[in-house]
């Protein structure tokens, strides 16, 4: 758990240096590090989707994940989730800024941007697995660059994502701890390479104002894991 630890903690510093200490970015050049982020994480996400070995898993999963999470539709949950906290620590009221009015966007978008993807899940795995925090060390530092990016333009809600990245990093080493004979290297490739599309579609939500619903793919990324376990016992 201490890799999880670092990394939530390090997206709470760099959120709130962000929110209250770095002035608001200009809109032009607000624009254009969104663009530039969103260039970037594309092809961070695309990069690691490379890993994959196995196309039509890829296919299967991204369209069974998209159904499940449409039909419990988790962007709308995130996002009233969001819209609550924001409510509860009165973000909505006049007299607070215009960029922490956008709590729920920030939540929303940090916590889907930190959670998904090749080095969350494999960082975790093998926090939980081997004891060894690298992966997630490395992924604190990207993380608390983007927190900084995202709390200046977007506010406080950035801050509140690092209870998903500890819930769901945290989640995943203490399983992998529970289940370690189970696991295998097949499965954390496939997962991670169906992660990776993922954050290739935060990036392109950057860079294109008609944006996907990540969130609702979220289930995708397990079930390679679900594909591996039926075709073990079947084999």
């Amino acid at each position: 758990m201490l890799g999880t630890v670092v990394n939530a903690l390090t997206i709470i510093v760099f959120s709130l240096i962000g929110t209250f200490l770095v002035k608001r970015i200009p809109d032009r050049f607000e624009e254009i590090l969104k663009k530039a982020s969103g260039l970037a994480v594309l092809f961070i996400g695309i990069r690691g989707a490379f890993d994959n070995e196995n196309v039509l898993l890829l296919v299967l999963s991204l369209v069974t994940g998209a159904l499940i999470g449409e039909l419990i539709n988790i962007d709308k949950w995130m996002n009233r989730l969001g819209l609550w906290a924001e409510k509860k620590l009165k973000m909505d009221s006049p007299d607070v800024p215009d960029k922490n009015r956008s709590f729920s966007k920030g939540f929303v978008s940090a916590s889907i941007l930190f959670c998904t993807g090749s080095m969350a899940i494999i960082g975790a795995m093998q926090g939980g697995l081997l004891g060894n925090h690298e992966v997630l060390y490395a992924k604190s530092v990207l993380d608390g660059t983007m927190s900084l990016i995202f709390s200046a333009s977007m506010g406080i809600g950035v801050a509140f994502s690092a209870v998903c990245v500890f819930i769901y990093q945290g989640g995943i080493a203490l399983a992998s701890m529970l289940i370690r004979d189970f696991l295998t290297q097949d499965m954390i490739r496939e997962m991670s390479a169906v992660g990776s599309l993922l954050v290739a579609a935060i990036g392109f939500n950057f860079l294109n104002p008609k944006e996907i619903k990540v969130a609702n793919l979220i289930p995708a990324i397990f079930i390679p894991c679900v594909y591996f376990f039926i075709t073990g016992r079947l084999g």
